[in-house]
């Protein structure tokens, strides 16, 4: 049997689908479509696969700012790793897939799936996989078109040509790619037949895709090299040399190969297997709804809502409660720290209000108010001006850096369980209902020795109360 390898590209933003999606905590590492995010979900795509041996180890490719959230996902559903390799700068999907090709001992077919598509029928898409690893087991480069239901200009095409002549095998020979098309262009392809939806999924052996990248983008394959070659491990992590990685050019799968494969006689077969199986990349609110379950009105909602009158929305409630009445077609998402109403036909503006964001500096582009740390989590519930008031979850044993604050003193109340407390060179314990003072200046630790979640309410005060006034002097988790 053939040995599969599956390659997760974790690296997007998913900026169209703010509030829920931040710069910091991207839409694959949100519950989009149920209790598992969409990383969760991609990484048990295969679970149940018969007809290839496939890798009990995945690799994930992401950025170095989510790491910590990548790992703990992975970790609930239990799910080991290869070292979970991490771009310090993203490069896009040909940089990122090198890097895992780079990583595999012996030659394995890679499985390359992006970690923010959702796929409704998993049946039907390890079909669609067993179809394809046939071909790339024997040297092709395999892809994946999505069957049109609509005239689509979001996404790009492929022009399925001749079948590849296997009995019972569906896959078909790639005429050629098309870019994202006008609403003209894209009925015409719908009503050819002989169009799909580019997936972004993709399949080949690791020394096919390193002989391709190394023919058509040598400047890509020789970055890549020095950046594993310059790297090293970090706990769950492998970190590539940041020098190196940030002078790679940044290109996509489809550019840097797919397209010069399927344009050229190269000898390398550039096959396009048909999938029909729920497929999204949910890039934008409109997309979410569309795979969403919906009620008799066709109203998709989540959290805390309350419709009268309303048909053929989205409404998402994070924290309070969302009313909504006598409204249609509408996109409704609530967080913490922000709201965004817009019509169903405007969300792929979305990114515009990130942008907006961005270019004012405002914290609500990178972060949401409950902030993820690899030893917990924190959040800002109040804050004015000297002073910042923060509720704070310390997972059981779990360790804080070692640490001092030039601009502000802290006072800690522990509200559950226990806390122990290093402050200066004194080491006590701290108890639910008691408190205690981290004069500014002062070196200080927070851990949790016990077995419950240790909570504890945080009240800053200072002259500057940013997350850059912190000076590290040791830390567990190998931040400087």
């Amino acid at each position: 049997m053939n040995e599969i390898q599956t390659v997760i590209l974790s690296g997007g933003s998913g900026t169209r689908l703010w509030p829920l999606s931040r710069e910091q905590y991207p839409k694959q590492l949100l519950p989009l479509t149920g209790e598992l995010s969409l990383l969760q979900a991609t990484a048990q795509r295969l679970d149940g696969f018969q007809a290839a041996s496939l890798s009990a180890r995945a690799i994930v490719v992401c950025n170095e700012e989510y790491r910590f959230l990548t790992a703990e996902q992975l970790r609930q559903i239990g799910r080991t790793t290869h070292d979970i390799i991490l771009e310090p700068i993203g490069r896009n999907t040909a940089p990122a897939l090198t890097l895992a090709a780079l990583a595999v001992e012996g030659d394995p077919v890679l499985l390359v799936m992006p970690a923010d598509h959702v796929v409704r029928d998993v049946t039907a898409f390890q079909q669609a996989i067993a179809y394809g690893v046939e071909y790339a087991a024997t040297g092709a480069v395999v892809t994946f078109g999505i069957l049109p239901d609509k005239p689509e200009t979001g996404f790009g095409y492929i022009c399925a040509g001749a079948s590849m002549g296997t009995p019972g095998n569906p896959a078909r020979r790639i005429e050629a790619f098309a870019e994202k098309p006008d609403a003209a262009t894209a009925q015409r392809y719908l009503d050819s037949g002989e169009y799909w939806w580019n997936s972004g999924i993709f399949m080949m052996r690791a020394s096919v895709w390193l002989a391709a990248i190394g023919r058509y983008r040598p400047d890509i394959l020789t970055a890549c090299e020095k950046a594993r070659a310059q790297g090293k491990p970090d706990h769950d992590f492998f970190r590539v040399d940041k020098a190196a990685f940030t002078a790679c050019p940044a290109d996509s799968i489809d550019y840097a190969v797919m397209e010069k494969i399927a344009s050229e006689a190269t000898g390398i077969a550039p096959v396009v297997v048909p999938m029909a199986a729920g497929w999204s990349d949910v890039g934008a609110w409109d997309a979410l709804w569309q795979v969403a379950d919906k009620d008799a009105d066709g109203n998709a909602v989540r959290g805390d809502v309350m419709l009268y009158d309303t048909r053929n929305s989205m409404v998402v409630a994070d924290g309070r409660l969302v009313a909504c009445l006598g409204v249609s077609d509408l996109v409704v998402v609530e967080t913490a720290d922000a709201v965004m109403v817009a019509h169903k036909d405007k969300t792929q503006d979305v990114k515009r209000i990130v942008a907006r964001l961005k270019a004012e500096q405002r914290s609500e582009a990178n972060a949401h108010r409950k902030v993820c740390r690899p030893w917990g989590w924190y959040d800002s519930v109040d804050g004015g001006e000297r002073f910042q008031v923060k509720r704070i979850v310390v997972k059981p044993g779990a360790t804080l850096s070692l640490q001092m604050h030039h601009h502000r003193a802290e006072h800690w109340v522990v509200v559950r369980g226990t806390a122990k407390v290093t402050r200066g060179e004194e080491s006590f314990l701290v108890s639910e209902n008691e408190s205690t003072y981290i004069p500014l200046g002062v070196r200080h630790r927070l851990e949790n020795p016990g077995m419950v979640p240790l909570e504890i309410i945080e009240v800053q005060s200072g002259t500057y109360l940013g997350e850059d006034d912190i000076v590290r002097f040791d830390d567990a988790y190998g931040r400087g």
